[in-house]
């Protein structure tokens, strides 16, 4: 009997040993926490692993979650405090300013709006409201020289009616503030020639608002281009074309607007075919085209057309118009392969592809960027330039270049001959130092 209650005593002890125990596998009681519901877990706060850099502008570093496989994300932002930022006074409330430019600042990280300027009390007043300017920050063009007392304005951006850029740009120059304006830079090249010299004499920054040259899908192309990853560049074709509306609209009054499609939404094709081979045509032809009795173009052009010869033996094709459906691309034809942008020019949604044989395929390649916002972009760029005293990307000579080659278009199509420019060596001669890659 002793020796069975032993072998018992034994086993039952052996069992009571094994349910407390835990297993391997087992976790601890989870604790929770009371609601009107019934108890929820409560768990200890957790942050995921960080190197976090002392300089403040340059990013944190978070823990990879994908594959690297997989398309990686981008840095995270960097945003300056807010009064480390460049502040913008904004003039002109136009349709691309308030669709495109006034959004683009709560994206930037650089820069802060904080004046307008506009011949419209009443929408002014409710654009400040939304935007929280202040009341005394508000300006109308009778104005506009006293922003040279606002402390809080180091950068005017300049989004008026082309034949305006000159005049505004000069008198914002005068007033001690550096000067971002919009594209076409003006409406001739003697306008263009008063606004560099007018920021020089007051040593201000001067930067003409190429949005496509700060955008990563053209960035990449050049990079194609000037690396020959296909080969040498043979040859070009663009169209930047739209069916625009409404006589009554500024862009179809010659004073104001300088031209019709060509300064328009043709300087897209000239100036990205320049930015993305970094060299200058040497010869132009052009022909230009308006739907007779049309109203829209009674004082500007519809339609021109115009090849340009670079020394490279490059030869570009472009196509622009006021007056057919939405068309906006251009194809890049080289050795081994071609790139293609389609659509090129919007503010979003572009699409990159390239196409060269492999073998006995011919692969064909969509390359997926991510977007960024285009006038946040370079808004920034004009923002860190200002902050570290560096020219800009693209200054005034580059938008007095894409001038003088569009005069040389339209006096092509006058005297229906070609017409020779002068010749420029050096690659990427009219622009800055290269924007930093995570501009």
């Amino acid at each position: 009997m002793t020796g069975r209650g032993l072998a018992v005593g034994t086993v039952g002890s052996a069992l009571i040993a094994c349910e407390k125990k835990p297993t391997a596998n087992a976790s601890a009681p989870t604790e929770t926490a009371s609601t009107p519901s019934g108890p929820v877990p409560k768990l200890p706060a957790t942050s995921p692993p960080a190197e976090v850099p002392a300089d403040p502008q340059k990013p944190i570093e978070l823990e990879q979650i994908k594959a690297k496989t997989e398309q990686q994300e981008g840095s995270t932002p960097t945003p300056l405090p807010e009064d480390q930022r460049v502040g913008y006074a904004v003039v002109g409330l136009g349709h691309l300013t308030l669709n495109q430019i006034l959004p683009a600042f709560s994206t930037s990280t650089k820069s802060k709006v904080v004046a307008l300027v506009s011949g419209s009390p009443e929408k002014m007043q409710k654009v400040a409201a939304q935007y929280g300017i202040k009341k005394e920050s508000c300006y109308s063009y009778a104005d506009y020289d006293k922003l040279r007392d606002n402390k809080e304005v180091q950068a005017i951006y300049i989004v008026l009616p082309n034949g305006m850029h000159a005049e505004y740009t000069v008198r914002g120059a005068q007033a001690g503030k550096h000067i971002l304006c919009e594209k076409p830079m003006a409406n001739t090249a003697a306008e263009c020639q008063a606004m560099i010299d007018a920021c020089k004499k007051a040593d201000r920054k001067l930067m003409i608002a190429y949005r496509i040259q700060y955008e990563p899908h053209h960035r990449k192309v050049r990079d194609m281009v000037q690396k020959e990853q296909f080969g040498k560049v043979k040859s070009i074709m663009a169209n930047n074309g739209q069916n625009s509306d409404n006589p009554k609209h500024w862009r179809f009054n010659k004073a104001l607007a300088g031209g019709g499609s060509l300064p328009d939404v043709g300087l897209y094709c000239l100036n990205t075919i320049r930015y993305v081979l970094g060299e200058e045509p040497t010869e132009v032809v052009g022909y230009v085209h308006s739907t007779p009795n049309d109203p829209r173009f009674t004082e500007v052009e519809e339609q021109v057309n115009w090849l340009m010869k670079f020394p490279s033996g490059v030869q570009a094709s472009c196509a622009t118009s006021y007056g057919h459906h939405d068309d906006k691309q251009y194809k890049i034809l080289a050795d081994t392969g071609w790139i293609k942008m389609d659509p090129a020019f919007p503010y979003k949604g572009l699409r990159l592809a390239t196409s060269q044989a492999q073998g006995d395929e011919n692969q064909e390649i969509q390359h997926q960027l991510s977007d960024k916002d285009q006038f946040a972009t370079e808004i920034d760029h004009f923002s860190e330039c200002i902050k570290e005293n560096k020219t800009p990307f693209t200054p005034g000579e580059e938008g007095l270049q894409d001038q003088k080659i569009m005069e040389a278009i339209y006096q092509s199509a006058r005297e229906g001959r070609p017409v020779k420019l002068a010749p420029v060596d050096k690659k990427d001669a009219f622009r800055g130092p290269e924007p930093k890659s995570e501009a």
